[in-house]
């Protein structure tokens, strides 16, 4: 008896010190990467092309799955991001804009591009305006709304079970990716610096050809050119 308890302290102080995963530097590393690139893959898909544009449609335990995940990786409300979002469109590059670099300047924008989102995610015109056709079920009134905060320490837990004292890292990495390369590098960037296929209306850029660290949001002039499209590369050097 004495030695069964041994082993399960021991097993209990390892997962603390250590976690159920003992990985090497660069397993950590590939971990981190893959994780924040399910949330890319669920913003750009499900958030972008299926809720804000209606440029594809995906099953629904595939969409419940993006509906979760992000809420445990960036506290964000579907409706809300929509709304938003389209209100980008809708107003791009005049004072309307929730996040143009022509109006807010790209250091705004770049670092600060996060709390304009939140801005503009609090007024009540725009989500009840902009926020048409998106989850409205028992689940996102009665468990995501109102609990933005409670998936993200859901997530550090996790983190924390998994990888020990190093999932905060991970989970930390995990909370800026969105603010940093989604609200900052596309909103900003992609209106500020990089090449144009298309004469839009608005400053739009492509960032670059090779699009596969951000989803596919870096040919952002692309998009803007074909809203409605699921596909945003367009030219044969374009991936």
């Amino acid at each position: 008896h004495r030695s069964e308890t041994d082993r399960i302290m021991n097993f209990l102080g390892h997962v603390l010190a250590d976690g159920v995963l003992d990985l090497s530097f660069w397993g950590y590393v590939l971990v981190t990467l893959a994780l924040t690139h399910v949330t890319i893959a669920g913003v750009t898909i499900f958030l972008h092309r299926c809720q804000a544009h209606r440029a594809l449609d995906l099953h629904p335990a595939v969409s419940h799955f993006f509906r979760f995940w992000l809420w445990m990786t960036t506290g964000m409300n579907t409706r809300e991001w929509a709304a938003v979002h389209r209100k980008h469109h809708a107003a791009v590059e005049t004072a309307e804009d929730p996040h143009s670099p022509v109006v807010h300047g790209i250091n705004k924008v770049l670092w600060q591009g996060a709390e304009l989102y939140r801005v503009n995610a609090r007024r009540k015109d725009i989500i009840d305006q902009y926020g048409y056709g998106t989850p409205d079920d028992w689940v996102e009134r009665h468990f995501y709304t109102g609990r933005d905060s409670h998936g993200i320490f859901i997530m550090m837990a996790i983190n924390i079970a998994l990888f020990g004292p190093l999932g905060l890292s991970i989970w930390a990495v995990q909370m800026l990716w969105i603010p940093i390369f989604a609200a900052g590098v596309i909103n900003g960037l992609g209106h500020w610096w990089g090449y144009r296929n298309f004469e839009t209306d608005d400053q739009s850029t492509n960032i670059t050809p090779i699009a596969f660290f951000l989803g596919g949001e870096e040919l952002h002039n692309n998009h803007h050119a074909f809203p409605s499209s699921a596909k945003f590369a367009l030219r044969r050097y374009e991936f």
